[in-house]
């Protein structure tokens, strides 16, 4: 990987951490649920919003949290999607989180023990990230995206 590319995913892992850390107070429990139906839980915060939509079989209902931060000038906001305890035993379907107000420039996906899913099992368009039918694992742990705002300055 070139020095570049490096130096410029530690600077948006920085951003990343930055923008959560002001926005203490902004992460939600909520529940995955099995069953194979489809399920979509949002978080909004100001102008933007994080959706994450799955289907998921096996096992009982699993506390996950998401978080949604925006820096100091709202040039730039993220959403964070995880397990708390680590691991998930869902086996999912499908998954797609979805963010409103900005453009994702970043995102990283993980599978058991924080184990990053492989590039050919998630995609990343403007504003979603979704799993790859047929080449997606089945395994995810946790989301985290950071966009930036496309709303126009004054």
């Amino acid at each position: 990987m070139s020095a570049v590319v490096l130096l410029s995913a530690a600077l948006l892992l920085c951003l990343i951490n930055h923008i959560q850390a002001e926005a203490a107070g902004s992460t939600e429990e909520f529940d995955v649920k099995p069953g194979g139906l489809d399920y979509t839980y949002t978080r909004r915060l100001g102008d933007f919003s994080c959706s994450f939509s799955y289907a998921a079989q096996g096992g009982t209902n699993e506390k996950w949290h998401m978080s949604i931060g925006v820096d100091e000038e709202s040039r730039y906001f993220s959403c964070s999607i995880w397990r708390p305890l680590g691991s998930s035993y869902l086996y999912f379907m499908k998954f797609k989180a979805e963010v409103s107000g900005g453009k994702i420039e970043f995102c990283e996906a993980y599978s058991q023990a924080d184990k990053p899913l492989k590039k050919s099992e998630y995609e990343i368009k403007d504003t979603t990230v979704s799993d790859v039918s047929g080449s997606f694992s089945s395994s995810l742990s946790k989301l985290t995206i950071m966009a930036r705002s496309t709303h126009a300055e004054l």
